[in-house]
């Protein structure tokens, strides 16, 4: 998961692009680029998936281990956990490795008091469940405050974002279509 920006710079140079091409492409600040290839600076899913289109592959690429096996079983201590937008949120990968895959499996973990600054929308659907805490989801302005057991399925092409409103941690299950990871 650490590689990501030499990833990211190895598939720039094998496209010919420069750092400028790509900077074009992405709507990304040359220097913010730049630091991405270096490692040095933080990349957020939308800034990933701005860089993917652009490379045209898949975001799954970039979290891919580098064999073709298929994994249907993840232990435990097999799970990997990463941040986004500045460590916001906490991802942990539950799914298998496969050809054709569709689903994507997470635990996400809330900080307290987290909010998401602005409303998202894209295509596929998105399905979660509160293993932990409280979270308010806001679907085109509604609001839906889940507790412990809840769930929710909607599909993401509506305006959506989300929050944890308690003072400690909320976990939940997500299960998204595409494969964004």
């Amino acid at each position: 998961m650490d590689d990501i920006h030499l990833k990211i710079k190895e598939l720039r140079q094998e496209k010919n692009l420069t750092l400028k091409d790509l900077s074009e492409q992405t709507g990304l600040s040359l220097s913010f680029l730049s630091q991405i290839e270096r490692g040095a600076s933080s990349l957020s899913i939308t800034s990933l998936k701005k860089i993917s289109d652009a490379l045209n592959i898949h975001m799954n690429y970039f979290f891919l281990e580098n064999n073709d096996n298929q994994r249907f079983v993840v232990r435990k201590e097999e799970q990997h956990s990463f941040t986004t937008n500045l460590g916001s949120q906490i991802y942990t990968r539950m799914s298998g490795t496969f050809a054709g895959r569709k689903l994507e499996p997470l635990t996400v973990t809330l900080p307290p008091n987290m909010k998401e600054d602005h409303p998202y929308s894209h295509n596929g659907e998105e399905f979660y469940f509160v293993l932990v805490g409280e979270v308010v989801f806001y679907i085109n302005n509604e609001k839906f405050h889940l507790y412990e057991g809840d769930t929710i399925h909607f599909p993401s092409s509506l305006s959506h974002q989300w929050e944890n409103p308690l003072e400690t941690e909320s976990v939940v299950l997500s299960v998204v279509t595409p494969i964004i990871f």
